[in-house]
């Protein structure tokens, strides 16, 4: 559309009769948004095309070209107007005049204009030696004069831009990432710079600028209309401040959005974040793409040359059950099905996050379009890798977002949608309500080793906002939420009071700690009232102090954090009570008394694998066998070595310990009065593949006891071929003991990050200290290990003070290595 579609020919040409036509199309209520844009670009056009007319006539060797936002015919109210005066050289002082006879009228009228007058040589060399004009370039679109001058130009500044790509690019790339640390990002501030902040408009131009130079390109899906949405936003912003302004101020936000028929303000923030959320994703799968194909071509011709013709195989590695890396991202397995593995998305995820890179597109889009979803209540399977993903640390943000562009979020956790872009109008905020949550599960990663149940702490740090999409006090709503949720998740009955628990008083320590008198025993009794035990205590402090880091640097000192330690010393003192001994051993099974008097007339490992229902959470029936693994029995006769032995061949066959326990079961009387027999209870999973056979197993762990399987070589060998990635640093392990938790031996705790062999270093360090294990009780949750281990001397009797902190911290070093 042009001007002449709507403002007739008789209308006055000159800067008056442009003003008044101008004026009239800016006030226009009926049109808006890409026809305006369209519509004032046009009438531009014309205005600008009889100024060269009547200054220039039909003269050849010249040319008026539209660059940057106008090239692309993208005209806001108050938009700069960026235009070029070619020439061909032949008549220089010519084109100065005629030069002043276009910028004057432009300028009397109280134009912004960014000019420049070249000839397509210097026009050239100016691009190549600044990107910012070669940007401008690549959307010169012809006006008035000579097109063939203005064709010229335009090709060759395409030709130079797809040759020199692989130099450029990176300098774009490096120019974005700049501007992005500078403006900050878009989608989370609350006085946005719609153009330079990371995920604007600026960004939007760049992308259009990589997919020209044909080495790589943009997801198309949604970027257009994500563009578009953020022009409508500074064109309301022009029109309703009446300046030349990206910047979307508070005192505007309402005005801006009455302009554009929204609600209100925090709707028009919602609808910027999510155009701008779509922008940044698109820029990091573009900007990945632009490194491999880079990465690609630097290191082809070396491989060619030492490998002859012919491409070499793309390496992949795997990484979890249907889940590989290939050049750099996480993408499937070829053999991976999507339509039949609900848990899928969950597990590439987890994979993705732990080994510190991102997800494909292709992946993603592939699981969003195909992946089942997931019964109610999820399998085991999906909550562990739901927590193993949240407790990834800083990685699970840019996993988590590519999870969200296409849906999946939303999918899983259908309350998300509402607090998915929300707005915080809160100094102290620095996030966005969806960001705070997945900021708090990155603080609370840190953290987890300081709670015994790490899945729970990082599912709060998940829900515990999750009201702030509901009218009312957001805790008591997302105390409801939460419970929905939990259940929903497949946490049994007493997680997820614990769970709703923490949601509806996430806010309890902190606001008593700094507005309450802490030496008012009611204050205190208060608090213990709420929170009910030591345990959510415990998680309760660890989720205030994630939830306080992830706000902002107001929202938490050395000052409050000592407030809220010292409330909580009080609190503990007053839930206090008898301290817990080892819990008794059940009955042995009938299957359990089998093996054991089967291993003690064999006089070795004797072992079982059977699938083992879990109870769906509520108490209810058993239903199928949940996928996260088998149960595996080994009775063994008791002799040293027993515990390293077993953790280290499942660690060769790759199998991950999901629980264990250990203890020493009586042989009846009519097998043998003083005959003991280790008995080990495993709940275990394959790393990937399918699970080994257990005579295969069997015959391993004889070799691993009599020391013919060399345990640690194997594993060394095997890291040593397919090192294990880690995309953050864990927080460090932490080993403790509980002097109450038994009277019959030393309770020794481990936290720390689960990894292949960790119970065989475990086992083979406390084996090594000369201590015998009494029982054992380990449990993963995501991908934390928190494991207690009952040890004694070799008599049978509790470790010295002295000889347990000595022992626990060998064990904590040992770790550390």
């Amino acid at each position: 559309m042009t001007g002449t579609d709507t403002y007739t020919e008789t209308e006055d040409p000159g800067p008056g009769g442009y003003a008044a036509a101008r004026l009239r199309l800016l006030t226009e209520d009926a049109r808006s948004g890409p026809p305006r844009r369209s519509a004032l670009a046009g009438l531009t056009d014309d205005w600008l095309a009889g100024l060269f007319a009547a200054a220039a006539g039909p003269a050849k060797g010249v040319s008026l070209v539209a660059v940057g936002g106008y090239g692309r015919a993208e005209l806001s109210p108050r938009s700069d107007l960026d235009l070029v005066l070619l020439h061909d050289g032949s008549d220089p002082a010519a084109v100065a005049a005629l030069a002043d006879r276009i910028w004057y009228p432009v300028w009397d009228l109280g134009l912004s204009l960014d000019h420049s007058v070249r000839t397509p040589a210097e026009a050239r060399t100016t691009a190549a030696e600044d990107l910012k004009v070669h940007l401008g370039l690549l959307d010169a679109r012809h006006l008035a004069g000579d097109s063939t001058l203005t064709a010229g130009l335009r090709t060759a500044v395409l030709t130079d831009w797809r040759n020199q790509a692989p130099k450029r690019l990176p300098e774009l790339r490096d120019l974005c990432a700049e501007r992005a640390a500078r403006q900050g990002e878009l989608r989370y501030l609350l006085e946005p710079d719609l153009k330079e902040a990371r995920g604007g408009l600026r960004d939007a131009t760049a992308l259009r600028a990589v997919a020209a130079s044909w080495l790589a390109d943009a997801p198309r899906e949604g970027l257009a209309d994500a563009r578009r949405r953020l022009l409508d936003v500074r064109d309301a912003l022009h029109l309703a401040t009446g300046r030349a302004t990206d910047r979307l101020a508070l005192q505007e936000q309402d005005q801006v959005a009455a302009e554009l028929g929204l609600l209100d303000a925090d709707t028009l923030l919602r609808q910027v974040y999510e155009a701008a959320g779509v922008i940044a994703y698109a820029g990091d799968v573009t900007w990945r793409e632009v490194g491999r194909v880079l990465r690609s071509r630097a290191v082809r011709p070396r491989l060619r040359a030492l490998l002859g013709a012919g491409r070499p195989a793309t390496e992949r590695s795997p990484l979890a059950e249907g889940v590989v890396e290939q050049d750099g991202e996480v993408v499937l397995a070829r053999a991976a099905r999507p339509d039949r593995d609900p848990v899928l998305p969950l597990r590439a995820a987890a994979a993705a996050a732990q080994a510190g890179l991102p997800l494909s597109l292709h992946a993603v889009r592939r699981m969003a379009a195909t992946a089942r979803p997931l019964p109610t209540p999820w399998p085991a399977e999906a909550r562990e890798q739901l927590v193993t993903l949240l407790g990834s640390g800083r990685p699970t943000v840019e996993v988590w977002e590519a999870l969200e562009a296409e849906g999946l979020i939303s999918r899983l956790l259908p309350d998300w949608e509402r607090v998915r872009c929300r707005p915080q109008r809160n100094a102290v905020h620095i996030w966005t309500v969806d960001r705070h949550l997945i900021e708090t599960a990155v603080r609370a990663s840190e953290l987890t080793r300081r709670v015994g149940r790490p899945d729970l702490l990082l599912v709060a740090a998940l829900l515990h906002d999750i009201g702030k999409g509901w009218p009312g006090d957001h805790s008591v709503a997302g105390e409801i939420i939460a419970k929905d949720v939990a259940a929903r998740v497949g946490f049994d009955r007493a997680d997820v009071t614990v769970l709703s628990t923490l949601v509806r008083h996430h806010l309890l320590l902190v606001e008593t700690a700094t507005r309450r008198d802490l030496d008012d025993p009611a204050t205190v009794r208060s608090v213990a009232d709420a929170v009910g035990s030591q345990s959510t205590l415990e998680l309760l402090h660890a989720l205030t102090e994630a939830d306080a880091l992830a706000t902002g640097p107001a929202a938490w000192s050395s000052w409050r954090g000592s407030l809220v330690a010292d409330l909580v010393r009080r609190v503990r003192g007053v839930l206090a009570g008898a301290a817990p001994d080892e819990p008794e051993p059940a009955a042995p099974t009938a299957e359990q008394e089998r093996l054991a008097v089967e291993a003690f007339r064999t006089g070795g490992p004797v072992l079982a694998l059977r699938a083992q229902a879990e109870p769906v959470p509520g108490g209810e029936p058993p239903g199928e066998p949940e996928p996260l693994g088998v149960e595996l029995l080994i009775a063994v006769p008791d002799r040293p070595g027993v515990l390293p032995a077993v953790a280290g061949v499942l660690a060769v066959h790759r199998l991950t310990v999901r629980t264990a326990e250990l203890r020493a079961l009586r042989l009846p009387e009519d097998v043998d009065e003083d005959g003991t027999i280790l008995l080990l209870d495993w709940r275990v999973a394959a790393e990937y593949g399918s699970l080994p056979q257990a005579a295969r197993l069997r015959t391993d762990l004889v070799r691993a006891l009599d020391g013919s399987l060399d345990i640690a070589g194997r594993l060394a060998e095997r890291d040593a071929a397919y090192p294990r990635r880690r995309g953050w640093t864990a927080p460090p392990p932490r080993v403790t003991v509980d002097p109450a938790a038994s009277r019959h031996a030393t309770v020794i705790e481990v936290r720390a990050q689960d990894a292949p062999g960790l119970l065989h270093r475990i086992g083979t360090a406390l084996e090594k200290a000369g201590v015998r294990v009494r029982s054992m009780h380990v449990s993963t949750l995501g991908a934390n290990a928190v494991d207690a281990f009952y040890v004694t001397t070799g008599a049978g009797a509790p470790l010295p003070d002295a000889d347990a902190s000595s022992l626990a911290g060998m064990l904590e070093e040992t770790l550390r290595e």
